[in-house]
């Protein structure tokens, strides 16, 4: 498909591309983009220009990536947030603020803005969070934008070669008040 671009009150969310390599590169200097994230580390030019010219657009237009730059109106890029195809009607989301950037609620607005937009327009009916343990700012995002915490997965991850357990959790149609796609049958307790 064609890239989107979302809006929020204060984000303009839109695929990365070859004008915002150097941002990319700059923001992932940042040592704790690259200990929390699976970005590599450490992070050269290359990298951010096959994820930018690359990466990002072959990720829309096969259907498996859909990847959002987080910016503000004035162009400063904030984060990053991307939703990974991982079987029918399930995404997995995955993102990171900007360090200059942080605690302002951005990724938290784009998060919501996004899911929304998988459940509305990708018939997704399941997001999946994924975070190694420890990774409290990730999971407060999460928490925030109404994932359920699911719990704990051992080895649930790949981080630079090593496998981490990882914390998951879940965000349905419901939890933001949408229809699915598909009947859900939760279990009886």
């Amino acid at each position: 498909m064609e890239p989107v671009t979302l809006t929020t009150d204060r984000l303009v969310l839109r695929a990365v591309g070859p004008q915002d390599t150097e941002a990319v590169y700059a923001a992932c200097q940042d040592a704790d983009i690259q200990r929390w994230t699976t970005i590599p580390s450490p992070y050269l030019p290359e990298h951010a220009r096959g994820f930018t010219e690359q990466m990002v657009p072959d990720g829309w237009a096969n259907d498996s990536m859909f990847t959002f730059g987080l910016f503000l109106p004035a162009g400063d890029l904030v984060g990053m947030l991307g939703v990974t195809m991982i079987s029918l009607g399930v995404g997995e989301i995955g993102f990171w603020g900007a360090k200059e950037h942080r605690g302002r609620g951005h990724v938290t607005e784009a998060a919501v803005a996004v899911a929304r937009w998988a459940f509305t327009d990708r018939a997704v009916d399941r997001l999946e969070w994924r975070a190694e343990v420890g990774n409290t700012a990730s999971r407060a995002v999460a928490q925030r934008a109404g994932f359920t915490m699911e719990g704990t997965l051992r080895s649930g991850i790949n981080n630079q070669g090593t496998r981490r357990d990882c914390w998951i959790g879940s965000l349905l149609p419901s939890d933001l008040s949408l229809p699915s796609t598909s009947p859900y049958l939760p279990a009886q307790t």
